[in-house]
């Protein structure tokens, strides 16, 4: 008698999953840096960039929506 193990999630919602953390990654990854070499230079351009104080943060909420919506996607049967 053979029983076939049935897994929480399906591949779909794994994948959904893994792009999620992927796009969480990505934000992260574009809030990294801005800092300066010589502590007495302060470059404000660099630091409060468009894309480290509006886009990275976006794609880290979204990223996170992903996940949960893979998390509570019903697998099909």
């Amino acid at each position: 008698m053979s029983t076939k193990e049935k897994f929480v999630f399906a591949k779909n919602n794994i994948v959904m999953i893994l792009i999620g953390i992927g796009i969480t990654l990505l934000g992260f990854a574009l809030m990294i840096g801005g800092g300066s070499e010589d502590p007495n230079v302060f470059n404000e351009d660099e630091l409060f960039s468009d894309v480290r104080i509006t886009i990275a943060p976006l794609l880290v909420i979204s990223g996170y929506c992903v996940v949960i919506f893979g998390i509570m996607k019903k697998p099909k049967i």
